[in-house]
């Protein structure tokens, strides 16, 4: 559910933003996922304090599953070739002390469409060094699998938020939300021989952040952690650090994330397909085994006269099974690590 710029004031200006992503994994042995994503966001304040917003994206991806859990690469066997196209729109209303606002998200790919229609609000106090958020978002998916397994399947979900910021000082600001999303209906991968997931899924997400701003450096510290458990038996915890670093018209952002998780109750290691008993949950699916994760990256941003900025950003990520912490108590199965690299390149304009 994404938030207005800010609880009380509209923007006093428009502003239109260009992306270019490429995300590419790789494991030893084996081609992986390939992803090219332009986008655009546009901003735009409009009369009697509204302000209207947009983004659209369109995903380009191509190469194979993960090794080991994927007895089918893609729904052809040949391999994953896909686009996506997604958009969303908001509109946003303030007031003197609070804002209401209004999205709606629409997706679809070959085999998959989504929509969402989300209501949240800000409010602050009189002083302005707090606010508190709450929202409420709905989405609709319909599967049709182009293999025939899934054909006229739905999932919904429902999610709650409520949160709140804290100004502590000049230089410290402090944010706490916490999420709570219901689903039910198909999660199953209708492109895996063996996948039988319960259908529905209650999810608990608690995520604060901390901004320091050190005057010395005129430089700004970003922290935050997120615990997430969900009735899958997924537990999860994130760290995550950025150092904001201006230097005249030019800023660098280096930062660093580490994710670790728990396996889901139902999932089963390699050799495919050990633990699997007719009428019981079941699931090879990397993505829900038990693994730890580390993401570098730097962003380089800079401004130009007339309103204009670019961007480019860079991140490593690497996933291995044995860097799993905190959570979980179920063993780490042998499986090879997952690397990817992530490159961004924006421009925008104010007017």
């Amino acid at each position: 559910m994404p938030g207005p710029n800010s609880p009380r004031e509209p923007p006093d200006h428009g502003s239109i933003d260009l992306k270019y992503l490429y995300y590419r994994d790789y494991q030893a042995g084996g081609s992986r996922m390939r992803i090219s994503a332009p986008s655009i966001h546009l901003l735009m304040p409009l009369e009697n304090r509204f302000a209207i917003e947009g983004s659209f994206v369109m995903d380009t991806m191509s190469g194979a599953s993960p090794l080991f859990h994927d007895t089918l690469s893609g729904a052809s066997g040949l391999g994953v070739n896909d686009l996506r196209k997604a958009g969303d729109v908001r509109l946003t209303k303030y007031f003197e002390r609070a804002s209401v606002g209004m999205v709606f998200a629409y997706s679809t790919e070959h085999d998959y469409v989504s929509r969402s229609l989300g209501v949240d609000a800000r409010v602050s106090s009189a002083d302005n060094n707090t606010t508190f958020a709450f929202g409420v978002a709905h989405a609709e998916d319909d599967i049709d699998s182009e293999n025939l397994v899934a054909r006229g399947q739905h999932k919904r979900t429902t999610e709650l938020m409520a949160g709140i910021t804290q100004v502590l000082s000049p230089n410290d600001i402090v944010q706490s939300n916490l999420t709570f999303a219901k689903g039910n209906g198909y999660y199953d991968d209708p492109y895996k021989a063996i996948d039988v997931r319960p259908d529905h899924r209650d999810q608990y997400a608690w995520l604060t952040r901390w901004n320091h701003h050190f005057e010395h450096f005129d430089a700004t510290l970003r922290l935050s952690a997120r615990y997430y458990r969900d009735t899958f038996g997924v537990k999860a915890v994130t760290f995550a650090s950025e150092w904001v670093q201006p230097l005249g018209s030019w800023t660098l952002t280096p930062s660093i994330r580490y994710y670790t998780q728990s396996a889901a109750d139902f999932y089963f290691g390699p050799p495919f397909p050990q633990g699997f008993k007719v009428g019981q949950p079941y699931s090879a699916d990397e993505r829900l085994s038990a693994f730890g994760a580390i993401t570098a990256g730097m962003k380089v941003a800079k401004t130009f006269a007339g309103g204009w900025r670019a961007d480019l950003k860079a991140e490593f990520y690497e996933q291995r099974n044995d860097w799993r912490r905190f959570v979980g108590h179920d063993e780490a199965k042998p499986l090879k690590p997952m690397r990817a690299l992530f490159y961004q390149v924006g421009i925008g304009k104010d007017f």
